[in-house]
C-alpha cells in the first residue's frame, strides 16, 4: 500500500498481552519500540495503541507522535479476559479503523476477533513463534498445541503476515501454508544511534543484554567464565536474576548485574565493552545482537535459528554451541 493511500487510514496496534507502555519504559525499550510507529504516524491519519496499562500509560504520551492515541485498560479484569473483551469494549474506535496489527502472537486473538466482528484488514506480525517458545520451555506442555491452533487461525485470517527471521518465515510456510501475502521484515536498528563511539574500553569486559530467563542460557555462560580473567556485565531483568547472582558468586565469576537500562543509554555502554555475547537456546531475530553489531563490537552467539542468520561464523562474529565448554572456547 503506497504512502499516499494511507493518509486517510487509521491503524490499530494490539500490544502483546500483559504489556504496557510502562512495561516498555521500565525495561528500557520504549524509545526503540515506539520509533517505528512515530515514523508510520507520518503516513497514517491516526494510530491507536491498545495497551494493557491503566491510565498511567498516558504519562508516556510525550514519547509519541501527535496522531498516536493511547487506549489504556480501564477495567479491573485480568489480562486474558481483557484481551477477549477489547473488541467489544473499544468498538467505537475499532469500527472506524482500517487496519489491525499485532505486535506479537501472544494476545493476537484480540485483533483476530476484531477482524471477524468489524471486517477490517488484519496484519499479523510475530517477532518469535509462540508455539516454538512454549515447546522449548516445556516440551511436554499442552500449551504449545493451543498456541499452534491460535497461530493457525491468525495466519488463516490475516490479510498480510510479517515474520522477522528466515527460520520463522519457513516455519510459517511449512506448518500453516498461508494463502495471503507473507513478508520477511527483519528487526531494524537505528544506526545513527547505535554506532561506534570514541570511548575507553574496559579491559577484559564482556556484555550481555536481554532478559534473565531460561531462554538466554545464562547459567552456561557463567559456568564458561569460571576461572577466566574477564568481567561480565548483564543488562536486563528476569525471573532467574537472584539465582544467577548466587551462581556467579559460587563460581567466583566477576559479574555485574546492571538491571534494566534505557535503550538510548545502551550505545555508550556497549562501546565500553570489548565483546558482546548472546548464548541463547532459541531466538527470533535478536535486536540486542543487531545493536551490538551496529556498534562494531566483536560478537559471539550460539548456532541457533535467528542468531546464525545474523552471524556468519568467522566473518562477522563467532558461533558456538549452547554448552558451557563451547561458549568458553569461543570466548
Amino acid at each position: 500500500m503506497k504512502h499516499e493511500v494511507l493518509r486517510d487510514k487509521a491503524l490499530a496496534l494490539f500490544f502483546t498481552m500483559g504489556v504496557s507502555l510502562r512495561t516498555w519504559h521500565e525495561i528500557g525499550m520504549i524509545d526503540r519500540e515506539v520509533a517505528i510507529y512515530n515514523e508510520l504516524g507520518k503516513h497514517f491519519r491516526r494510530i491507536y495503541f491498545f495497551t494493557y496499562g491503566g491510565n498511567e500509560d498516558l504519562e508516556f504520551r510525550n514519547y509519541l507522535a501527535d496522531n498516536i492515541e493511547i487506549v489504556p485498560k480501564k477495567c479491573t479484569s485480568n489480562n486474558l479476559l481483557y484481551s477477549l473483551l477489547i473488541p467489544f469494549i473499544h468498538r467505537k474506535i475499532l469500527k472506524n479503523v482500517d487496519i489491525l496489527k499485532t505486535n506479537q502472537m501472544l494476545g493476537a486473538w484480540s485483533a483476530v476477533l476484531a477482524k471477524l466482528i468489524y471486517r477490517k484488514k488484519l496484519v499479523v506480525r510475530t517477532g518469535y513463534m509462540l508455539s516454538i517458545h512454549f515447546a522449548k520451555r516445556n516440551p511436554k506442555s499442552r500449551r504449545k498445541w493451543v498456541m499452534r491452533s491460535i497461530e493457525r487461525l491468525a495466519y488463516k485470517l490475516a490479510n498480510a503476515i510479517i515474520t522477522t527471521s528466515q527460520a520463522n518465515f519457513e516455519y510459517v510456510e511449512k506448518n500453516y501454508h498461508p494463502h495471503r501475502s507473507h513478508i520477511l521484515i527483519p528487526n531494524y536498528v537505528e544506526t545513527d544511534i547505535f554506532r561506534p563511539m570514541d570511548v575507553a574500553k574496559r579491559k577484559g569486559s564482556i556484555c550481555f543484554v536481554g532478559r534473565l530467563t531460561q531462554q538466554k542460557n545464562l547459567f552456561a555462560l557463567l559456568e564458561a567464565l569460571e576461572g577466566l580473567p574477564y568481567t561480565l556485565s548483564l543488562i536486563g531483568s528476569g525471573e532467574q536474576g537472584e539465582q544467577l547472582k548466587e551462581f556467579a558468586t559460587g563460581k567466583q565469576v566477576k559479574a555485574d548485574f546492571l538491571g534494566n537500562v534505557p535503550n538510548h543509554e545502551l550505545p555508550e555502554i556497549l562501546n565500553q565493552h570489548e565483546l558482546f555475547i548472546l548464548p541463547s537456546l532459541w531466538e527470533g531475530m535478536p535486536k540486542t545482537l543487531l545493536e551490538a553489531m551496529s556498534c562494531r563490537l566483536p560478537v559471539i552467539g550460539t548456532n541457533i535459528d535467528g542468531i546464525r542468520e545474523v552471524i556468519k561464523h568467522g566473518e562477522n562474529g563467532i558461533l558456538c554451541h549452547t554448552d558451557s565448554g563451547s561458549i568458553r572456547q569461543a570466548i
